[in-house]
């Protein structure tokens, strides 16, 4: 059930009448049936898998709570009876067997990420490589199920049973509320990938009808389907055109394709996570926002704070810092030290996490090598950003325009460009090929190519490209409006009645009358359902 389909909008308005209409106790069991309801019409037996990751998480999140419980009434029951280093023994021993638990409960639920989306990508690398040695033998592929948001629920999920293991979350002792969880339907295609104290207390509380949230909410959706279906699969069109015919479209049209994309990523990712929000907001659910104007930011570094931050502050919590501090990589520092001084010590526990921590990132996006090496481009650029860093220093203080508008806007255009650049790995969906296409980018660029006729032989009329301009105004526009002065919303909220129901009109109208679909029209899945 697409977000974008009559289906799915029909489904989401009866979920929200019965939402304020029942019991307000009844909120939360109607919010999970809708979520199981949901997972069922795009597959029954995707069921089986996001239950088995409940019902596991939620054993081993008790066992855990349970052991640390032994562990306070013992010493509690013991004090001034145990020495010091023998409470310290204890401790250890019963952080042990913490331990042993969580590692069954990650080896079970990533192990089952793992096999369902990495076995062919694992047999196609071994084919490769007999193939390399002249071997006649070749494995056959595996027919496996991937189920729709595997990726994000396994990771929202660990992230809970880490947070018990650390004791910085206790352990939901009711079963449903932890499947709802795990399984709310808004987030469940695309995310954010929530935290479950972030979480929990507004999808578990009872609402209700508020008319300013539930506006709120509807404002948001609105926004996220403009984005979607007027900006996104719009563009999608003359995106596919160009990169599946790279022979055709070659020079100037790599960096047309290489923009385009851009573009039409942040709509769809975006305007999905907008849908998912408003669409919570509307019960009075509060979901993270995984978005802050990321094409405003002036480096890397700060682009990925601002793209996707569920994403980025998961594997910075649950990756980066166990890894950084764990014992072995202490060692190895320590060893860095003492044979290549401070400098270099420093250095080596950060770039080995953050290489681990960007190459999950890659492979966590598909399973394919286009998606590594992505991943490991954005740990190059970063690191050697990093790097630079004095010398961006001394320039700065030689010449004093950081604090120039024109340098924060050179700043911005060129982060825009390096990360569109890094994206064309998955644009092209082949290493080799994209490599060629950049390099082929400045060989065979033609500026005379670029006509008004090639433009309108990649599927898109004069009408479609004058009305992409101008939502890339209004686009820019709120972005700009939003990082100066917070809130579109909000703005337009404290605005007299009457505009806000002209506005709420206005977006609507534009929604269903600039909306690609229709007769004829295959509707697109937004790009991070397949995660």
């Amino acid at each position: 059930m697409l977000f974008t389909s009559y289906s799915f909008i029909g489904f989401i308005s009866a979920v929200f009448i019965l939402y304020y209409v029942l019991p307000k106790k009844c909120q939360w069991p109607l919010l999970l049936i809708a979520s199981y309801i949901f997972y069922f019409i795009a597959s029954p037996s995707y069921l089986i898998f996001i239950a088995a990751t409940t019902v596991s998480t939620y054993l081993v999140s008790r066992k855990l709570e349970s052991i640390r419980a032994e562990q306070d009434a013992y010493i509690k029951a013991n004090k001034g009876k145990i020495t010091k280093d023998e409470k310290k023994a204890y401790k250890a021993k019963m952080k042990g067997k913490q331990w042993k638990w969580l590692l069954v409960c990650l080896i079970f639920n990533l192990g089952i990420l793992a096999v369902l989306k990495y076995t062919n990508f694992v047999i196609a690398n071994i084919n490769g490589i007999l193939e390399a040695f002249h071997s006649t033998r070749e494995l056959s592929f595996v027919n496996l199920i991937l189920p729709m948001g595997i990726s994000f629920y396994t990771f929202q999920t660990m992230g809970y049973i880490i947070d018990v293991y650390r004791g910085t979350c206790k352990a939901e002792r009711n079963l449903f509320k932890l499947a709802l969880f795990v399984s709310f339907f808004p987030q469940l295609v695309q995310g954010p990938i929530s935290r479950f104290n972030d979480l929990a207390k507004s999808l578990f509380e009872e609402h209700s009808f508020d008319t300013k949230v539930v506006s709120y909410g509807l404002y948001r959706i609105l926004w996220g389907y403009f984005k979607k279906v007027v900006i996104a699969d719009r563009i999608l069109v003359a995106v596919n055109e160009i990169i599946q015919n790279p022979d055709v479209y070659q020079g100037g049209f790599v960096f047309v394709g290489m923009m385009f994309y851009a573009f039409e990523l942040y709509a769809d990712f975006t305007g999905g996570i907008d849908i998912t929000i408003g669409i919570a907001q509307t019960m009075g659910i509060t979901v993270t926002e995984n978005f802050r104007r990321p094409y405003l930011s002036k480096n890397i570094k700060e682009y990925w704070k601002r793209w996707h931050i569920t994403m980025g502050t998961w594997f910075t919590d649950y990756i980066f810092y166990p890894i950084s501090v764990c014992k072995p990589m202490l060692k190895i520092s320590k060893f860095s030290r003492a044979k290549f001084g401070d400098a270099v010590g420093k250095r080596v526990p950060v770039y080995l996490s953050s290489f681990v921590v960007w190459f999950t990132t890659g492979i966590w996006h598909g399973a394919s090598w286009n998606f590594i090496v992505w991943g490991l481009m954005n740990f190059v650029v970063i690191m050697i950003s990093q790097e630079l860093e004095p010398l961006y220093r001394k320039f700065h203080h030689r010449f004093q325009v950081k604090d120039k508008k024109w340098y924060g806007a050179f700043e911005i255009i060129r982060t825009i460009l390096l990360m569109s650049a890094i994206r064309m790995f998955d644009c092209y969906r082949d290493v080799p090929l994209t490599f060629q296409m950049f390099g082929n980018m400045f060989t065979h660029f033609d500026i005379t190519a670029l006509t008004g006729e090639a433009f309108l032989g990649l599927g898109l009329t004069g009408a479609d490209y004058l009305l992409l301009f101008v939502c890339l105004i209004i686009v820019v526009a709120v972005s700009l409006t939003e990082e100066r002065k917070g809130s579109v919303r909000n703005l337009i909220y404290a605005s007299p009645a009457a505009w806000k129901y002209i506005i709420f009109g206005i977006m609507t109208l534009v929604v269903i009358v600039f909306g690609a679909y229709g007769i004829g029209y295959d509707q697109s899945q937004f790009i991070y359902n397949q995660f």
